[in-house]
């Protein structure tokens, strides 16, 4: 299941920056998955809050903001918003484009004590 390996990751970004500042216990993970990714957030939420059971962050609020991520088209230069995971450009209908934005899942902060 990708959802459980990508919040795992995610568990493991967080617990590092949480050693890291010395942190006794994790009350708060900001992070964000990008539309692109054919993920459920709620599913993540869920995996998240299993797998951080007996952690740092066994207790911590997951913050997670779904992105969009904005593509230029290759052919034509414009700048859109990609209809459902397909890249194709609604002004030329190139279907070659860069993806401008975040892709994935990240942590953008934690608030620990």
């Amino acid at each position: 299941m990708h959802e459980a390996s990508l919040s795992r990751a995610l568990l493991e970004a967080v617990l590092a920056r949480a050693t890291a500042a010395g942190a006794t216990r994790v009350t708060q993970v900001s992070a964000f998955v990008a539309e692109t990714e054919t993920l459920n957030p709620e599913s993540l939420e869920l995996h998240f809050a299993a797998l951080a059971q007996g952690t740092l962050a066994a207790t911590a609020k997951l913050d997670l903001e779904v992105i969009h991520v904005r593509a230029r088209c290759a052919r034509c230069g414009d700048v859109y918003l990609p209809e459902a995971h397909v890249l194709m450009c609604p002004r030329c209908d190139g279907i070659e484009a860069e993806l401008l934005d975040a892709v994935g899942v990240g942590v953008r902060s934690i608030d620990v004590e």
